[in-house]
């Protein structure tokens, strides 16, 4: 508890747009002790720390979110650079566990890996050519370990084995963001042919399926898992904004989006950020290159929070700071 606890601290006082890299990297020091889920708290213990740490994490936060970038916040990287640089934290984290526990993470990211990398190897070969056909699929797929983390989470709360709301928030959130990205992918026409979406359903079912199972058996693994897939998603719309922007910003906006990310609610919008203080990401959507540059950087924060969560009790809904820092304030 002590180490987590120090590695927090020095996250949130760091006065610079990579705050949230540093924040991410730090806390993965914390140990995690490989358990089956029917003997311990999926959801893990929150940290207790001062509310006063609070109010000096959102000041910063908010001094610095605006100049913040995509770039700078989030480097798109293939999965085939995992191994390499540590981007899923293998040989960054290696020391840190015991040496049954360091070749058990190292085993199922490789597993990981393994099976995004063949996904990835069929889409490439189906939709080389079909990028809003290819985009449907990765869409329809891409919300289902959402739905699969949250049916597991609720199973444990009918076993009376947590009480804790933060993880089916941010994941609830989670998925109505991954749906409002195949709403605009089904308006651009991506689902026009019987074979895209007969495809990307199949997969999906099996998907939830073998996620449940991967959840029930390790979080952290399908948290992982879940990481490779979003990774695989921003560095495919990254590709795309960048061969086809010019032609993107001749094009309107499909009404779906400018609904989703100018509208007057955007509770939710903010709740699957976790990395973010909540209002400080307010996107301009004035053409079709907006909406994928906008859905390219919710790609993004879903990798941030998939790597959080990884580190046991580390996942809080970014709603419930900002509320331990009003309460200080009133007190």
């Amino acid at each position: 508890m002590a180490v987590s606890l120090s590695s927090t601290v020095c996250s949130t006082t760091v006065p610079s747009a990579s705050s949230f890299k540093a924040r991410t990297c730090r806390i993965q020091s914390c140990s995690f002790n490989y358990q089956s889920p029917f003997s311990f708290n999926p959801l893990y213990s929150r940290r207790l720390l001062p509310r006063k740490l609070f109010r000096v994490q959102a000041k910063v936060l908010q001094e610095d979110e605006e100049k913040v970038t995509v770039a700078d916040s989030f480097q798109a990287k293939t999965i085939q650079d995992v191994d390499v640089q540590g981007i899923h934290g293998v040989s960054s984290e290696s020391s840190s566990y015991s040496g049954l526990e360091s070749w058990i993470i190292k085993l199922e990211q490789s597993v990981n890996i393994l099976l995004t990398d063949s996904v990835i190897k069929i889409l490439d070969a189906l939709y080389h050519d079909r990028n809003y056909a290819r985009f449907f699929v990765l869409e329809t797929i891409a919300r289902v370990p959402y739905f699969a983390f949250i049916s597991v989470l609720h199973l444990y709360e009918s076993f009376g084995w947590w009480r804790k709301a933060d993880y089916l928030k941010v994941h609830f959130a989670e998925s109505w963001n991954e749906m409002h990205h195949l709403l605009i992918m089904e308006e651009l026409g991506g689902n026009a042919w019987w074979f895209d979406r007969f495809l990307a359903q199949h997969i999906a079912v099996f998907y939830y399926f073998m996620t449940v199972f991967m959840y029930a058996l390790s979080p952290r693994m399908a948290y992982h898992f879940s990481e490779c897939v979003e990774n695989h998603a921003y560095a495919t719309y990254d590709k795309f904004i960048k061969a086809q922007g010019e032609e993107l910003k001749k094009l309107p906006a499909p009404e779906v989006a400018v609904k989703y990310y100018t509208g007057g609610d955007l509770y939710l919008f903010d709740e699957f950020q976790t990395a973010r203080v909540p209002n400080t990401r307010r996107p301009k959507i004035d053409n079709l290159y907006d909406v994928f540059l906008n859905i390219r950087d919710d790609e993004g924060e879903h990798c941030k929070t998939m790597k959080a969560c990884q580190t046991p009790g580390n996942l809080r809904s970014p709603h419930s700071y900002q509320e331990d820092t009003d309460t200080f304030e009133d007190k």
